[in-house]
């Protein structure tokens, strides 16, 4: 950092932005070791990495679930999953990444099929990581198309065309609708009705499980599911009026 940058900064608020900058080399040096590692030694690639390894990237609209969070999502996930279940992680690499730890400890069986869509290339430490770009909602491996019997997703934005766009891929994704596939989408409150309408095949519903954060999030986020558990609950809501203010 050009020392410029630092006049007007007084002496604590330099010395809290050094810390800073030392913790994100420190971070970015460790993720290139673990990279490396991963690429020499490829037994290891799914037991190296955690969450903590990859910092946000606040452009990329990135925000990590915290470990509650992560822990519960994938809880709902693999509740009853067996090694036939297949289970897509769409931008919500939090919750891949922990589903990959239980695994690791002998929680869940590994031969449960999970894979991650995902913007972020930093991810393709995991074989399970497939590029996945909203924009493109369809550009994805033919192998993919019907694959799956539960899906987390959470849009990196809070716009119509990312919702919908999104919308468009789990819809390609997802197997032909039974009760016991499971959906779960986590996005702002201000996408409710949008998501409710996308999602209406599934009967999806808001819940009224709280999603948290790493560093917090400013806006009011939200969690819908097809289905409710000890977790999910859904929120009993005036339907009509809601229609008519979507």
């Amino acid at each position: 950092m050009a020392s410029s940058e630092a006049v007007g900064l007084s002496p604590e608020a330099q010395e809290a932005l050094r810390a800073f900058l030392s913790e994100k080399d420190e971070r970015q040096t460790r993720f290139e070791a673990l990279k490396k590692k991963a690429e020499d030694e490829d037994v290891e690639r799914r037991k190296i990495v955690t969450i903590n390894d990859f910092e946000e990237d606040w452009q990329h609209s990135q925000f990590w679930y915290d470990h509650t969070t992560a822990q519960q999502f994938a809880e709902e996930l693999l509740d009853g999953a067996t090694d036939e279940t297949v289970i897509g992680v769409v931008s919500a690499p939090s919750v891949f990444v922990k589903i990959q730890e239980m695994k690791n400890a002998g929680k869940v069986s590994k031969g449960i099929q999970v894979y991650l869509l995902e913007f972020d290339d930093r991810f393709d430490l995991f074989d399970e990581f497939v590029h996945y770009d909203f924009k493109y909602p369809l550009r994805l491996p033919e192998s993919l198309k019907g694959k799956f019997d539960r899906i987390i997703l959470d849009p990196p934005f809070l716009s119509n065309d990312c919702q919908t766009k999104s919308a468009l891929t789990v819809r390609w994704m997802m197997k032909p609708w039974t009760p016991s596939n499971r959906l779960i989408v986590c996005t702002g409150e201000r996408m409710q009705g949008l998501v409710e309408k996308l999602y209406k095949h599934a009967g999806i519903r808001t819940t009224t499980y709280e999603v948290r954060h790493m560093k917090g999030l400013s806006n009011e986020f939200l969690c819908y599911s097809s289905f409710e558990s000890k977790t999910f609950t859904w929120e009993h809501i005036d339907t009509k009026k809601r229609e008519s203010d979507f």
